[in-house]
């Protein structure tokens, strides 16, 4: 029979990073078709959304570190599918489905953050990367999924079914938790209030030289990424002279370098030293929008994009599978929390840099705003511990 954390994880993972997908698709669709809404709404109903990874994320590894990380998981599967049950109910009354979208992405995030932190108590060691990249597949292939498929159900006059769908689904990743083998919740010694345990795991990045190197890494790439995300569109419809078909299909092989490298990367982990694999997710970032600014052209954008997708999920795996390894168990929902806080909150200020960059020295000036942002992200890594790395370090007491 194989292992749970080959089959269940990885479907009840994919499974609620469909959900969000699918909300995060239909949220817009909604807005303009159903709601008859603007920007101005359109952007507050995907913001409330977002907002659950800044407000969530800290509250939920407190209690990814203090409770059965399956039930947590299940819980959280449970409180998405009903926020995005009552979505879809409330899908004509605006500040009702605001409220429902934020309810639907807390529950993917701590159940997000559970199944992070529930792998290496599956896994052994050495496992570690083949089993985040069989996550993180789940997740490449729901992203690329999602957005046609919201679209197509919003072409046919039923944009408020993507939120049903992402209900299925969150409950679909609910009853595949409760498949996974019941383990016992970290005791700690003492339980600290939420500020301190919040703290604490703050410390714990902080004082940590390779979680403080990735911290430093993703927070540079992701300012970079969003500052880029912020113009693309303007950018191949204008300078490069685009149509809309061919921006999409561009912009698309991104979801396409996703899943490359999820698939890529436990061959990459088990033939490349780790130092070298971390390397390449900002290393490949700065090929890409190199070829994109010497030679613009929808050929480049497309391999720009690819990337994009393919460097950064390999450092994904690679990331994660360390910040696993170096974390004790007891810290490791709250080490994930303060990951995807600092990463979670760089994302807008990134877009709107890229934004004002592009309107006061035009959309190929924001090119180089993201250039400037995966560069520093290269050199955290390349002068960091992170770079001489052979293979995973044993655990930090």
């Amino acid at each position: 029979m194989p292992h749970p954390s080959r089959t269940t994880l990885p479907l009840a993972f994919a499974a609620l990073h469909g959900a969000d997908q699918l909300a995060l698709a239909a949220l817009p669709l909604i807005a303009a078709l159903h709601l008859g809404a603007g920007p101005a709404l359109t952007g507050a109903l995907v913001a409330a959304q977002g907002a659950a990874w800044l407000l969530v994320a800290l509250p939920a590894g407190v209690l990814a570190d203090r409770m059965d990380r399956r039930r947590l998981l299940a819980g959280g599967g449970l409180a998405a599918a009903a926020g995005f049950a009552l979505a879809v109910v409330a899908a004509g009354q605006p500040v009702l489905l605001g409220l429902a979208a934020f309810l639907g992405a807390a529950g993917v995030v701590a159940a997000a953050l559970a199944a992070f932190a529930l792998l290496p108590a599956l896994v052994p060691r050495p496992a570690l990367p083949a089993a985040n990249a069989r996550l993180e597949l789940g997740r490449a292939l729901a992203t690329l999924a999602a957005a046609p498929l919201a679209g197509l159900l919003a072409a046919r006059g039923l944009p408020q079914a993507g939120l049903a769908l992402a209900a299925l689904a969150a409950l679909a990743a609910a009853g595949l938790a409760w498949r996974l083998p019941p383990l016992p919740a970290t005791q700690p010694a003492t339980r600290p209030g939420l500020s301190a345990a919040v703290a604490e795991g703050a410390r714990f990045v902080r004082r940590q030289p390779l979680l403080r190197a990735i911290a430093l890494a993703a927070i540079a790439w992701n300012a970079g990424f969003f500052a880029l995300m912020a113009v693309a569109v303007p950018l191949a419809l204008g300078p490069l002279g685009l149509e809309a078909g061919t921006t999409g299909l561009a912009l698309g092989c991104y979801g396409a370098g996703l899943v490359a490298g999820a698939v890529l990367a436990p061959a990459a982990a088990r033939a490349l030293p780790l130092g070298q694999v971390l390397l390449s997710g900002p290393g490949l970032s700065v090929l890409g929008v190199a070829a994109l600014l010497l030679a613009p052209s929808a050929a480049t954008l497309a391999g720009c994009m690819a990337l994009l997708g393919f460097g950064p999920m390999l450092w994904q795996v690679a990331q994660t599978s360390l910040r696993q390894a170096v974390t004790p168990p007891g810290l490791l929902g709250r080490v994930g929390a303060v990951m995807q806080v600092a990463v979670f909150g760089v994302r807008p200020l990134g877009a709107l840099a890229g934004g004002a960059v592009a309107a006061w020295l035009g959309a190929p000036a924001a090119v180089w705003l993201a250039a400037l942002g995966f560069g520093l992200s290269l050199l955290a890594v390349a002068t960091s511990r992170l770079a001489p790395l052979r293979a995973l370090p044993e655990a930090v007491a």
